[in-house]
């Protein structure tokens, strides 16, 4: 399972490290010690968050991560399978994109639920990089 150190994980939530570190230590956030003794975000919670987030007003918050170039780095939040096809979902900052593609390329990238990965967006196609 993959975790995301605070600051990676403001940077996937588009908030500041200390944003973060205050919902981490309101609860908000489900933090544990790594064997460094840094505080990290498991994947599945990160990714479970991410949706809250951005279902939330959010008003009271900072500012959102906007994208550039039509590049949303974000956080898988969902993946169903088929026998060809998959979708894919991503929470990137308040943005919720799905993409459709091959089972052999979601299983090739390696994704699942919690991974940090960036959704390329062209016309009406959305491409998905693991970053």
């Amino acid at each position: 399972m993959q975790s995301y150190t605070i600051g990676r994980a403001a940077r996937l939530l588009g908030v500041s490290p200390d944003t973060a570190r205050r919902w981490a230590d309101a609860g908000r956030i489900a933090t544990r010690r790594d064997e460094g003794g840094r505080r990290v975000v498991d994947g599945p919670d990160l990714a479970a968050f991410s949706v809250e987030l951005a279902r939330s007003d959010g008003a009271d918050e900072e500012t959102p991560y906007t994208s550039v170039r039509n590049a949303f780095p974000g956080i898988v939040t969902a993946i169903k399978l088929g026998d060809v096809a998959a979708q894919v979902e991503i929470q990137a900052g308040p943005h919720r994109l799905v993409s459709l593609l091959t089972r052999e390329a979601v299983e090739e990238l390696g994704l699942e639920v919690g991974v940090e990965a960036t959704a390329r967006v062209k016309s009406t196609n959305v491409h998905i990089d693991r970053t």
